[in-house]
């Protein structure tokens, strides 16, 4: 039986999913945190009261993603979602704070 050279590129796969899955899941649910609670707060709900809410669901949101960047077929499509995501939420909640404070 001869070895194929596919074990050091599975290796490499599941370090890049690591390398994308921690600080890209912990961005992409940040900026959920974020936006849900700037959103809550435009909509009148008290800040504290929505940032505990959306402290509680982004940990659900960080958990299925992290979950998920391990689960998708490609790690291409896994960093497109989690960076997206994360610029778009972070995007999305300045805009509402500074619509908020002026």
């Amino acid at each position: 039986m001869t070895r194929t050279h596919s074990r050091p590129l599975q290796q490499l796969g599941i370090a890049l999913r690591i390398l994308a899955a921690i600080p890209g899941s912990w961005a992409f649910s940040w900026g959920f945190v974020a936006c849900g609670t700037a959103a809550l707060v435009a909509l009148g709900a008290p800040f504290h009261d929505a940032e505990t809410a959306l402290l509680m669901l982004g940990l659900l949101v960080f958990a299925g993603v992290f979950l998920w960047s391990f689960a998708a077929r490609s790690v291409l499509r896994v960093c497109a979602v989690l960076v997206g995501g994360a610029l778009l939420f972070n995007a999305a909640a300045l805009l509402l704070q500074r619509a908020i404070l002026s």
